[in-house]
């Protein structure tokens, strides 16, 4: 039925919809100073230098050991982007308060290096130990690689750092001495080797299951949020920074595709605009981006995805903020997982009073009533409000006195405000804010609850920036509950696919 439904496409309703568009602010001219951890240096130079040379915005950089960049941000507060070189790290960093959007850059594993060809044999950790075998370490306080190696290893790491020739504070340091011949062997990142010559990885098990990302994050110190995001989208795009990184034989986490501005389009349904509207212009002030939202039916919106034929259409939605789980499943292919955001009630509306006694469904059907109803075809609620009739065989009945039939629940609010309704099926959330003129009738409780699933398009250019949005407003709940909504941000991702409708919404 629901594939049926949403051929339906009514262009007249279309035109009903509601276009926002939000632009950034121009470009900053202040410096970037960003802290980078040393075993990253290679790419991130070049790549600051490119960013520099396109976009004219100078890019300071400042290396270190991860631990030790960490301790500075703690103190100085200062700055715009922290990379840091593992999982560990980053956490710590968020514990701190100190970060906020994060961008995974490469996939990095600790190993073994020795020199080409493995002139002293080293087959293993116990073969570090035999005697004339010079071991390089990094100091597990300063830099990551030892500290997720130390985590790594237990107990064996106490004897390898007592039988360590050289401790030094970042991972190039000790890589440099082995390749130099002053060290025999160094425990490093796979991504390390390739950057020094006369280097090779012994493989051991003790290491080869376990991988870290190294991160970008804007720093919470940050007055220039959005320039420093500009960057890190950068560093991540597969064509800019993520073409660097693979150059010098690192594995990129492939990011959004390259635009100084990007527009993210999103498509939601009318009832979660109270509550978005103002958090999609923060979010796009922030990111410096130009963000266009549509607002209208979830009939109407799936119908024009529909008509798009594919998801390769430029204006294809990135994002899709539905009224209802029932309106994912007709675009399941290109949004295959979804976030169920938030909770709405679904109730009759009446003038204050309630002056016509109205107190079920079935007295919608009283004669002489003027009642408004959502379209099917076009809106979530006037589904939901359809399939909740027949199921107690009132549909024939209501729909005759349903004088109006709209593609989204405000419009049937503000014909109530003219008088011209004595009743309508609405979402509670749209008399909220104008109790002193209306009174909530509720509805079955078991049929009466809409809830919204926030989804990314699955190949989306801005797939990145679409998650990064569902974060955001994930820490905006007393926004929505502020609005009238029941929040249910917290819960798992849902498979699209995996979606069942109970069988009272399967009616045809």
């Amino acid at each position: 039925m629901l594939k049926k439904l949403v051929i339906v496409l009514c262009l007249g309703a279309a035109a009903a919809a509601a276009w926002v568009a939000f632009k950034p602010a121009k470009t900053s001219s202040v410096p970037l100073t960003v802290f980078c951890a040393a075993g990253i240096k290679k790419p991130v130079e070049e790549i600051a230098t490119a960013y520099q040379k396109e976009t004219a915005t100078e890019v300071r950089l400042q290396y270190g050991g991860t631990g030790t960049l960490l301790s500075q941000l703690k103190i100085t507060k200062q700055g715009d982007l922290f990379i840091a070189a593992d999982d560990g790290a980053l956490a710590d960093a968020k514990k701190l308060g100190v970060t906020r959007e994060e961008f995974p850059l490469v996939n990095q594993q600790p190993v073994l290096a020795v020199a080409k060809g493995n002139p002293k044999h080293i087959d293993s950790l116990a073969s570090l130990k035999n005697p004339g075998i010079k071991l390089a370490l990094a100091n597990p306080e300063a830099a990551s690689i030892s500290r997720v190696t130390k985590k790594l290893l237990g107990p064996e790491w106490e004897a390898l750092a007592a039988k360590a020739a050289v401790m030094k504070p970042t991972v190039t340091e000790i890589a440099a001495d082995l390749s130099l011949g002053a060290v025999d062997a160094a425990i490093v990142w796979d991504s390390t080797v390739p950057q020094f010559k006369g280097l090779e990885i012994v493989p051991l098990p003790e290491l080869a299951k376990h991988t870290e990302h190294a991160t970008a994050s804007v720093l919470s110190s940050s007055q220039q949020p959005s320039e420093a995001l500009r960057f890190a989208r950068y560093l991540t795009a597969p064509e800019k920074g993520g073409a660097i990184f693979q150059k010098h034989g690192f594995k990129a986490v492939p990011g959004d595709k390259w635009a100084a501005r990007p527009d993210l389009i999103i498509y939601s349904g009318g009832v979660n605009r109270t509550a978005i509207e103002k958090l999609l212009q923060q979010f796009a002030t922030r990111e410096g981006i130009t963000l266009t939202t549509v607002f209208n039916g979830c009939g109407i919106l799936c119908a024009s995805m529909k008509t798009m034929q594919d998801s390769s259409n430029p204006k294809f939605p990135d994002v899709y903020y539905a009224c209802d789980v029932c309106f994912v499943p007709p675009v399941a292919e290109q949004f295959p997982e979804a976030i169920l955001l938030t909770e709405a009630e679904i109730v009759i509306a009446v003038p204050k009073g309630n002056p016509k006694g109205i107190h079920t469904l079935a007295d919608l059907a009283r004669p002489g009533l003027h009642v408004g109803i959502c379209n099917a075809e076009q809106s979530t609620i006037g589904y939901l409000t359809r399939s909740m009739l027949k199921s107690m065989n009132l549909w024939e009945s209501v729909s005759k006195n349903a004088s109006s039939q709209v593609p989204t629940a405000d419009f049937l609010v503000n014909q109530m405000r003219t008088g011209s309704l004595d009743a309508a099926v609405v979402y509670g959330i749209n008399i909220n804010n104008d109790k002193a003129h209306f009174d909530a009738i509720p509805l079955p409780a078991d049929k009466s609850k809409a809830v919204q699933p926030f989804a990314v398009r699955h190949d989306s250019p801005n797939q990145q920036m679409g998650r990064r949005l569902l974060t955001f407003l994930r820490e905006q709940r007393t926004t929505f509950e502020n609005a009238g909504f029941v929040w249910k941000g917290d819960t798992a991702p849902v498979k699209s696919a995996d979606i069942v409708l109970p069988d009272w919404l399967k009616q045809k």
